[in-house]
């Protein structure tokens, strides 16, 4: 009798090992009180467990209710998503943990700033790009272009990979920002627990 296991069939109850769970890109939408340290707090709870995080965007959404919402695009076997939601959820400050990636059907967008440098065709094409992107021209000068750009983060970095031999002297992105679709809302405006 052989002492190496057999592989789990199909439908096991067994969980997978860590070679069969897929590695993916999770949007995590927090609303937190809006009080001093909470940013650094769910920071160094990603950093201290060694979890990356990939866009960070926070702001106050109800002033009235003091509340805050942080979105953190961050990536995991969904077994670390678990883990990564449950120990926010922890969190004192933190009123909802929402996983829009598994919730259903929802809207990211991601602002960018983009500096190029350039003059003659440089110039006319990079402007050419721009209006195919429905890139906006918010500064300009005989010798640069500052353009402003939104939509879905692979939009944006297509739009970078483009710009880059006609001149990219900058990049400032501001992270993805997402809500679900349709009438749910997380927490209505002025609610809190």
């Amino acid at each position: 009798m052989s002492s190496r296991k057999k592989p789990a069939a199909a439908g096991s109850v067994y969980a997978p090992g860590p070679a069969e769970q897929k590695v993916a890109a999770h949007t995590i939408a927090v609303l937190v009180d809006n009080t001093p340290g909470i940013l650094a707090r769910v920071v160094g709870l990603f950093s201290g467990r060694g979890y990356n995080i990939e866009s960070l965007t926070v702001a106050e959404v109800d002033a009235k209710a003091n509340i805050s919402r942080i979105t953190v695009v961050t990536s995991g076997t969904p077994m670390i998503i678990e883990q990564i939601k449950n120990q926010l959820a922890r969190l004192v400050p933190v009123h909802t943990v929402h996983d829009l990636t598994l919730e259903g059907p929802h809207v990211e967008r991601e602002l960018m700033l983009v500096k190029v440098v350039g003059t003659g065709e440089h110039r006319v094409e990079s402007l050419r790009i721009a209006d195919i992107f429905r890139a906006r021209v918010v500064d300009s000068t005989t010798e640069s272009f500052v353009f402003e750009v939104t939509g879905s983060s692979e939009k944006l970095s297509a739009f970078v990979k483009l710009m880059e031999p006609l001149g990219l002297a900058e990049v400032s992105r501001t992270g993805v920002v997402a809500i679900s679709r349709g009438p749910t809302a997380i927490m209505k405006r002025g609610e809190a627990d």
